[in-house]
């Protein structure tokens, strides 16, 4: 599939009567202030998916207690929430629902993000269309996508291995898959962990494709903020032993290798730097943190 353009309400979206074979996998902890408005961008597709799977990785009271009010609410048919007895993880939550998914695409969605109303017909329409793509992820917006529309052409193009190494576009919120992959997350790797799987997915032959639409809302910054991004030497250290397991397995040289270390360090000081400037410009301006 070369880079192209295709017409998305005319082509690609899928009745809005339908129901999506789809299973939704959402990894929740601590996330009682977020997870309902995450559970309704779902419930509010165009195209609703057969099931959603919320896996609670060991939350305090607050949080389970929420779940259970909207496992009532959305139905325990629909809406399948799973309690995990200790934290293991991001990694352990996602694949935990990964194993009792049902449906033969998967999507993943963070417990404090939120997806357009259209992503999943426009999204799953795409695959079922292009059924070689075992992969596809999409652009994010800010929150004014929720009430604008859509454009009526976007741009797709199939994103490589060495596109991957050197620009991560595949952000998990925006990810759906083909069920099944034989692959799953490194419960090994609390941070960086996608990264480390489509390396691999991308390693082993899948195929991916990047569409250039704002399908979803990342509600924190990309990093240096809050939750797992807080964590900057942590993250960067995930994405090392994902650069140097792909070197390991042969998929890349050397020198790519070492261009691609290069660049990572780069990213990570400049994240660094960008955090610290976020801080000292709130505390500045007399704001919380």
């Amino acid at each position: 599939m070369r880079r192209c353009e295709w017409l998305v309400s005319a082509e690609l979206l899928v009745s809005q009567n339908d129901t999506a074979a789809v299973s939704v996998v959402i990894p929740c902890y601590q996330s009682a202030a977020t997870i309902g408005r995450a559970l309704a961008s779902v419930a509010a597709q165009s195209c609703k998916p057969q099931e959603v799977i919320v896996v609670d990785d060991a939350s305090d009271s607050e949080t389970c207690k929420v779940l259970r009010k909207l496992a009532d609410k959305y139905g325990a048919d629909w809406l399948k929430v799973y309690f995990l007895p200790d934290n293991r993880g991001p990694a352990a939550a996602r694949n935990y629902g990964w194993e009792r998914a049902t449906q033969p695409f998967l999507a993943f969605l963070d417990a404090d993000d939120s997806w357009h109303k259209d992503k999943i017909a426009l999204q799953l329409a795409f695959m079922q269309h292009y059924s070689k793509i075992d992969i596809s992820a999409h652009s994010c917006g800010d929150i004014l996508i929720h009430v604008g529309r859509l454009p009526k052409q976007f741009q797709a193009s199939l994103y490589n291995l060495r596109q991957l190494i050197f620009r991560n576009r595949l952000r998990t919120p925006t990810v759906m898959l083909k069920r099944e992959a034989v692959l799953r997350f490194p419960e090994g790797l609390r941070f960086s962990e996608d990264y480390f799987l489509w390396l691999a997915l991308l390693k082993t032959g899948s195929r991916a494709a990047f569409l250039d639409i704002p399908l979803a809302v990342i509600h924190k910054p990309a990093f240096g903020v809050a939750g797992q991004s807080a964590a900057l030497w942590l993250m960067e250290l995930g994405e090392l032993k994902a650069l140097y397991a792909v070197w390991r397995r042969g998929s890349v040289s050397i020198v790519l290798f070492i261009a691609a270390l290069s660049w990572s360090l780069f990213k990570s000081l400049r994240r660094l730097l960008l955090t610290v400037f976020y801080y000292r410009s709130r505390k500045f301006l007399g704001l919380k943190r």
